[in-house]
């Protein structure tokens, strides 16, 4: 059962890199520039070793789906949700990477006035978190979740440097 529900979230963010796969070659061609090159890649593969990591680590142990994997699967749920709703709020910009239009604008929706950052506080950090109760990734967590955090920190700081002329609009 684990294995079903992870593989379900993992097809989930398949479907998440093709949107932003998609809004990265429209934002491409209307000039927008990277920022953070090096760190995206790092991220991307941080968040597939931590998802793979989990799972392994649910299978060397034999864990079965209990009550933890399904708090774990609600935290992974409502993650997801929340990720699917930010797609929603940026629409064509949003991205896996950071990108800036040569005419960009800030999101000034209620989510975004709100919260700073939602969808690394209210989609990523949960997710992983979800990830790791579903499949008991006790070790996962423990190493993972601090290397993904430093990682993702460097991430915010390019991304508020990035939009940092916007702020004064």
């Amino acid at each position: 059962m684990i294995t079903v529900v992870f593989i379900l979230f993992f097809a989930i963010r398949l479907i998440s890199l093709a949107i932003s796969r998609r809004n990265e070659k429209r934002l491409i061609a209307e000039g927008a520039k990277q920022f953070g090159e090096k760190n995206s890649k790092l991220l991307a593969a941080a968040h597939i070793a931590y998802y793979f990591a989990a799972l392994a680590e649910s299978h060397i142990r034999g864990i079965a789906f209990d009550t933890a994997s399904a708090i774990g699967t609600a935290i992974t749920a409502f993650a997801l949700i929340v990720l699917f709703y930010v797609i929603h709020e940026l629409g064509e910009v949003w991205t896996l990477k950071v990108y800036i239009r040569p005419q960009h604008t800030l999101n000034r929706s209620w989510l975004f006035r709100h919260i700073r950052h939602p969808n690394y506080f209210l989609n990523i950090i949960p997710e992983l978190i979800g990830i790791g109760l579903l499949c008991h990734a006790w070790a996962t967590m423990i190493i993972g979740l601090p290397v993904y955090l430093v990682i993702l920190a460097v991430r915010i700081r390019q991304e508020q440097e990035a939009m940092r002329h916007l702020w004064q609009c």
